[in-house]
C-alpha cells in the first residue's frame, strides 16, 4: 500500500508519538528514518567539528522510541558513546549536549549499563564547556542517588570510587575539582558516607598540587553537622503565630477565608510537633574516619611550612591539623612552637589561631608544651598596656586551652591571673571569675583559699591527675542514692510509706523538699550507724541498746523524720559512740591491730554489687542525675554554676565571648523608647492653659501657618557674628548717653 502525501519523514514529533502508540504499524518509518541517520552519520565524520541540526533532531528522535525496537536499536547507544569519546572535545558545545542528553535517556529506559554511562560522563568532565560539566554534576549525583535509594549497590559503588580515585590525580584541574566536588555531595546526601571516600579524600586531595581540589578537600574535613540555630529560632517564632491564628480564629467573625488559614495553621503546627518528637541523627564528622591521623597531619604539617600558598590557605591547614590532634589525641610537637609564632594581638585573624591552639590541646600532650604557649599568650594579651577587650579574649584562650589540659598551668600563673578578678573593666573581670570556677572544678588546690569556693562533695571528691594517670573506677558515682531508697534500708520494716512510691518522685534541686530529702537521709544513716553500732556492743550489753535503738525509731517514725529534737539526740549520741571508736582504733593502730571501717566498706560493696547485678530504669537514672547534681551544691543550698563541658571542636564565641552591652540596631533602640514612654505624661509642648476653649497665641499659630507666611520673621532669626554684636551694642551705648 502506497501512502500518497506522506509527511511522516518530515514531521519527526509526529512520528515519534505514532510510534510509542502503535510501534508494528510504523516500522517501516523507523527504519528509514534509522538509515536515514547512518548517511547522516557517516557525513558528520567527515567534518566533526562543524554543526549538524538534522543529525540532533535524528538522534533525540530515535532515543526517544529505542525502547519500541530493541533489537534493532542495540548498537545505536555504543555509536553515541564512541563518537563523544572520540570527539569530546572537537565537538560543538550544542551537539555534545544534545548527545548526553540522548545517552540520559537511554539509561532512563535501561537500554545502556549505568557503569558505561557515568564513566564517560567523569572522562567528559575534562571538556572546556563549563554548563556541560555542571549538568553533568547534577545527573551523576542524581543517578548515584537513585541507584542506592532501596539498597546500596557495593559493587558499583566500589567500581566508581576507584573510577574517582584516578580522577583525582587527573592532570586536568577541572576534572579533578568537579571530581572532589561530586564526592563531597554525595558524602553529604548519605550516599557515599564510608571510610573509603573520606580516605581517598584525605590521601589524594588535601595534598593534591591543584590549589581548588586542595582547598576543597580541606573544607570537606572542616564541615561539622551542626543544627541551624536560625532555622530553629525561625520554627518557634512560627510556632508562636501559629498558635495566634488559632486563638484569634475563635474571637473573629467566622468566615471561608479565616476557616481556610486555621486548616493551614494546625497543618503546620503538626509538622512543626512531628520534627520535634523526630529522633536525633547523630553523624560522625569525616575527621573520625581517617585511617592515619597520625601520618595525615605530619604531612599536613610538612606542606604547610614548605608551601607558599595564600594566608587563608595556611588557616584551612592550621585548623585541620588542630581538629586531627585534639580528636585522636595525636602528638605533633612541632606544631606547638610554630603556632606561637602567631599569637600577636595584631594578627590578622588571631581569635581563629587562638581557638586552633585550644584545639590541639587535650591531657596526652606535655605539660611543658602546652605551658609554652599559654606562657607567650599571656604575656602577649593579658596586660594592662592592652586594651580590655584584649585582655579577655587572652584569659578566654587560656581558660578554653586549660579546659582540655588542666596541667599545663602552673601554681604562680594562675595566681596572678585570678588576681584579674578585681578589674575595672568587666569584660575582664568575668573572664578571670571563668577561670577561676574551671579551676574549682579540675584542680582547686592550684587556688587560692579564698577562690576554691564553699566544699562540695564533688570538690572533696576530686583528686588531681597526674600526667598519664587515668582513674578508673569500679562503680557508677551516684548509685548511692538508689541505696537510700532501697526496701531494705528503710526506717522499719512494717513501715506504711513504701519506697517504691518514693523512688518514682523527682525532687527539685531549688525547691524546699530538697531540704526534707536531705533529712530523711540523716534519719536512715542514723538507723544504720545506731545498727552497727549495736553489733558492735552486743556482747557488752545485749538487750539495752538494741531495746532503745528500736524505741527510738519508732519514736522517729511517729514523728515522720521532721522532727529536730530527735535528730540532735540521735547525732549526739552518734558522736560519743564515734568518739569511743575512734579511741578503740587509735588503741588498736598503736598496738598494729587496725580494723576497716564496716560501714564504709558494706557501703562500697553495696554499690559494686548493684553495678553489676541491677538494670537501671529511667527513674533510676534520674535519681543518680539527681545525685550528680547535689554533689555540686553548697552547704547553704546553693548551687554553684557548673562549668560547661569539654567538646570536640572549639567554637570561636567562646573565646571572643565578651562581657558588655551589645550594640542594638534601629529598631530595637525605637521599641525601647516607646517602653520607657508608656505611663508617662504626653511629651511636647505643654499646654497650660486653664481653658482649654480659649483662644491661642500668636506663637501657637505659627505652627500651624505656611512657612512662606512667615518667612520674613524667620530671617530675623539668623545669628550675629561677634562683630556685629559689638556694633550693636556700642550703638546701644551712644544711644542711652544722648538720652542721658
Amino acid at each position: 500500500m502506497v501512502r500518497h502525501n506522506n509527511q511522516l519523514p518530515d514531521n519527526l514529533p509526529q512520528l515519534q508519538n505514532l510510534i510509542k502508540r502503535d510501534p508494528e504499524s510504523y516500522r517501516e518509518e523507523f527504519l528509514q528514518q534509522y538509515q536515514h541517520f547512518l548517511s547522516v552519520l557517516e557525513i558528520f565524520r567527515l567534518e566533526p567539528d562543524k554543526e549538524s541540526k538534522s543529525l540532533c533532531e535524528l538522534i533525540i528522535f530515535l532515543a526517544q522510541v529505542a525502547q519500541c525496537y530493541v533489537e534493532d536499536m542495540k548498537t545505536f547507544p555504543q555509536t553515541i558513546v564512541d563518537i563523544l569519546k572520540t570527539h569530546s572535545t572537537t565537538l560543538e558545545p550544542e551537539m555534545r549536549n544534545t548527545f548526553c542528553r540522548a545517552l540520559i535517556l537511554l539509561r532512563n529506559k535501561n537500554l545502556i549499563s549505568p557503569l558505561d554511562l557515568l564513566e564517560l560522563f567523569f572522562e567528559l568532565l575534562r571538556c572546556p564547556d563549563k554548563a556541560l560539566r555542571t549538568f553533568l554534576e547534577n545527573h551523576i549525583i542524581t543517578d548515584i542517588k537513585n541507584m542506592n535509594a532501596k539498597t546500596k549497590d557495593m559493587k558499583l559503588n566500589s567500581t566508581l570510587q576507584n573510577f574517582m580515585y584516578t580522577m583525582l590525580r587527573d592532570s586536568n584541574p577541572k576534572a579533578a575539582k568537579m571530581s572532589i566536588d561530586i564526592m563531597v555531595e554525595l558524602y553529604k546526601k548519605g550516599i557515599w558516607n564510608d571510610s573509603k571516600t573520606v580516605n581517598v579524600i584525605a590521601t589524594v586531595g588535601c595534598f593534591s598540587k591543584v590549589t581548588k581540589v586542595m582547598v576543597a578537600s580541606l573544607k570537606f574535613f572542616l564541615g561539622t553537622d551542626q543544627v541551624d540555630v536560625n532555622n530553629s529560632d525561625e520554627e518557634s517564632d512560627k510556632e508562636i503565630d501559629l498558635k495566634s491564628v488559632i486563638m484569634a480564629n475563635r474571637i473573629n467573625k467566622k468566615t471561608k477565608k479565616r476557616k481556610k488559614q486555621l486548616e493551614t495553621a494546625k497543618k503546620l503546627y503538626n509538622q512543626a510537633q512531628k520534627k520535634k518528637t523526630k529522633p536525633v541523627s547523630f553523624n560522625f564528622s569525616a575527621v573520625h574516619l581517617i585511617h592515619n591521623p597520625q601520618g595525615m597531619a605530619e604531612n599536613l604539617f610538612k606542606q604547610l611550612q614548605n608551601g607558599n600558598e595564600r594566608f587563608e590557605v595556611k588557616l584551612m591547614h592550621l585548623d585541620v591539623i588542630s581538629r586531627l590532634i585534639g580528636i585522636h589525641e595525636l602528638f605533633l610537637f612541632s606544631f606547638y612552637p610554630y603556632i606561637s609564632r602567631f599569637i600577636q594581638p595584631h594578627q590578622r585573624q588571631v581569635t581563629r589561631i587562638l581557638q586552633f591552639a585550644a584545639q590541639s590541646s587535650h591531657e596526652l600532650v606535655p605539660p611543658e608544651l602546652i605551658e609554652s604557649v599559654i606562657k607567650t599568650l599571656v604575656n602577649n594579651f593579658v596586660s594592662e598596656r592592652n586594651s580590655s577587650d584584649v585582655m579577655a579574649i587572652g584569659l578566654n584562650a587560656v581558660r578554653e586551652i586549660c579546659v582540655r589540659c588542666p596541667l599545663a598551668m602552673n601554681e604562680d600563673l594562675l595566681r596572678d591571673l585570678t588576681m584579674y578578678k578585681n578589674y575595672k573593666e568587666k569584660s575582664v573581670m568575668m573572664a578571670a571569675k571563668s577561670l577561676i570556677l574551671l579551676y574549682r572544678e579540675q584542680m582547686p588546690t592550684l587556688l587560692a583559699k579564698k577562690d576554691r569556693g564553699r566544699p562540695t562533695e564533688a570538690s572533696v571528691e576530686i583528686k588531681p591527675k597526674k600526667y598519664g594517670e587515668i582513674q578508673s573506677l569500679d562503680y557508677i558515682p551516684g548509685t548511692e542514692a538508689l541505696l537510700t531508697t532501697a526496701p531494705d534500708l528503710s526506717l522499719e520494716e512494717g513501715s506504711e510509706q513504701s519506697s517504691s512510691e518514693s523512688e518514682d518522685e523527682w525532687v527539685d534541686i531549688d525547691s524546699d523538699s530538697e531540704i526534707d530529702e536531705e533529712k530523711r537521709k540523716k534519719v536512715i544513716m542514723v538507723k544504720s550507724n545506731a545498727t552497727t553500732s549495736a553489733d558492735k556492743s552486743y556482747s557488752d550489753n545485749e538487750n539495752g541498746l538494741n531495746m532503745n535503738s528500736d524505741t527510738e525509731s519508732e519514736e522517729i517514725e511517729d514523728g515522720e523524720t521532721s522532727d529536730d529534737s530527735i535528730l540532735e539526740k540521735k547525732k549526739q549520741e552518734i558522736t560519743k559512740t564515734s568518739k569511743k571508736s575512734s579511741e578503740k582504733s587509735n588503741l588498736a593502730s598503736e598496738k598494729g591491730d587496725t580494723e576497716p571501717d564496716v560501714t564504709t566498706l558494706s557501703s562500697k560493696e553495696a554499690i559494686q554489687e548493684l553495678a553489676l547485678t541491677k538494670l537501671f530504669t529511667d527513674s533510676d537514672f534520674a535519681k543518680i542525675e539527681q545525685e550528680q547534681i547535689k554533689k555540686k551544691m553548697t552547704q547553704n543550698n546553693r548551687k554553684r554554676q557548673l562549668e560547661k563541658e569539654k567538646t570536640e571542636f572549639v567554637k570561636l564565641d567562646d573565646i571572643e565571648m565578651i562581657y558588655k552591652k551589645r550594640k542594638t540596631d534601629k529598631e530595637a533602640r525605637i521599641e525601647s523608647m516607646k517602653k520607657g514612654r508608656e505611663g508617662r505624661e504626653k511629651f511636647g509642648y505643654k499646654d497650660n492653659r486653664h481653658d482649654p476653649f480659649c483662644s491661642k497665641t500668636n506663637r501657637e499659630k505659627r505652627k500651624t501657618k505656611n512657612f512662606n507666611m512667615i518667612r520674613h520673621k524667620a530671617r530675623g532669626k539668623v545669628k550675629k557674628s561677634f562683630r556685629e554684636k559689638q556694633l550693636a551694642l556700642k550703638k546701644h551705648l551712644l544711644h542711652m548717653k544722648k538720652m542721658k
